[in-house]
């Protein structure tokens, strides 16, 4: 009974997630691609996604976003940040695009 609770809460937040993907790229494509780590051909093919591909794709027992912060010490030195508000979200975006590079660059050594 539990499992399927969560497993009904997981895909809850799957389709909460498609459908703010689909918003996002609506108003703002070039930002949603950036925030949300997207490449061209993603974003198109989750913008035209139907109603009926969202269920479809949300009713997933898996998780289909993941957190920006893959690496621990990223997050812990987000969250121990003493700069002033400001500054510490444009810190977090910082970092976050730099994992992003850095992840390009190692997949890139691995070809």
């Amino acid at each position: 009974m539990v499992a399927d609770s969560l497993i009904d809460e997981i895909q809850d937040l799957n389709l909460s997630y498609l459908l703010l993907v689909q918003r996002l790229l609506r108003k703002d494509r070039a930002t949603a691609i950036f925030r949300l780590k997207l490449s061209d051909e993603m974003a198109n093919l989750l913008a035209g996604l139907s109603g009926k591909q969202l269920m479809q794709l949300a009713r997933t027992n898996q998780l289909i976003c993941r957190p920006g912060f893959e690496d621990a010490g990223q997050l812990t030195r987000v969250l121990n940040n003493s700069r002033e508000p400001g500054l510490a979200r444009l810190h977090a975006s910082l970092l976050m695009v730099s994992a992003d590079q850095s992840a390009g660059r190692a997949g890139n050594a691995e070809r």
